[in-house]
């Protein structure tokens, strides 16, 4: 799966996820380009990133700071 993500810095959320199937390299990455082109414009300060893996839980775990809170990241590393 890939997986297109649309990133709060700011508060700490993920604003936007959108699935893709591997087959859809393209679509996903035409989605990226026009989100950036969109919140750029906007001058929306969001982070966008496209991440693959098998599926969400699997992407939760190799990226956490997506899903979990500061409280949440510390806890679990100490």
């Amino acid at each position: 799966m890939i997986f297109l993500i649309e990133y709060s810095r700011q508060n700490g959320k993920i604003i936007q996820l959108l699935e893709f199937k591997d087959s859809a390299q393209a679509d996903a990455e035409n989605a990226r380009l026009n989100l950036e082109m969109k919140i750029s414009n906007a001058k929306i300060p969001h982070e966008i990133v496209l991440l693959q893996a098998h599926t969400l839980e699997a992407l939760k775990q190799t990226h956490r700071r997506y899903f979990e809170n500061l409280e949440e990241l510390a806890r679990t590393t100490q």
